[in-house]
């Protein structure tokens, strides 16, 4: 009988990690797509064809495109927030933390099709509650590591409000960057930022 178990929980483990290489191969296909045509053009149908595999497969992995691009997002999220980490250790705080945590963000922000997308598909209402809860946990998480990057520990419900005012602010930059109207407008990012910066040092 152990013998038996053992060559299940081994038949169950490759299956499981066979899923997750399956996963991970939809979702760099789906950004291939995405980069060649834009988040727009992205469809269970592209991706499938990108990656090589049967449109019907696809369909394990990722139930409709609201999923797929709730799915790509959460990654970009879960990049933000390792990069704010590791981007906070390297620098041990200091003036300037809020500078530069926002700096990270926005250049994740400007270069992210999927986050974006992932807005329009949230409104939407079509992604499965699971894709969203996804999502929700890695923009919380994103959230956290931005504001402890930024030297704004969130004890309280104001300090948690100071965060997303700040992360709605550089979110608004990063669209005005990414459409290439902050050079239009005669403004730099790295003046904005540090504006920003002594904005909130004021009401700190």
């Amino acid at each position: 009988m152990g013998s038996m178990s053992e060559a299940l929980a081994r038949r169950v483990e490759r299956r499981s990690r066979q899923r997750a290489a399956n996963r991970t191969a939809i979702l760099e296909a789906a950004r291939r797509v995405a980069a060649r045509e834009g988040t727009g053009a992205l469809s269970l149908r592209a991706v499938a064809g990108e990656a090589g595999y049967a449109p019907a497969s696809v369909y394990e992995y990722f139930r409709n495109r609201a999923e797929l691009v709730l799915a790509l997002a959460a990654e970009d999220l879960g990049g933000l927030a390792r990069s704010l980490k590791e981007g906070s250790l390297a620098r041990a705080g200091g003036p300037g933390a809020l500078q530069f945590a926002a700096k990270t963000a926005l250049d994740l922000m400007r270069n992210s099709g999927a986050l974006p997308a992932a807005a329009a598909t949230l409104h939407s209402g079509e992604a499965p509650t699971e894709a969203e809860r996804l999502f929700n946990g890695k923009l919380i998480a994103a959230l956290t590591a931005f504001a402890e990057a930024a030297g704004r520990t969130p004890n309280s419900r104001d300090d948690q409000a100071d965060v997303v005012l700040l992360t709605a602010a550089v979110t608004g930059l990063a669209v005005l960057a990414r459409a290439g109207r902050l050079k239009t407008l005669g403004f730099e990012e790295e003046a904005l930022l540090e504006r920003l910066e002594k904005r909130f040092a004021a009401f700190s």
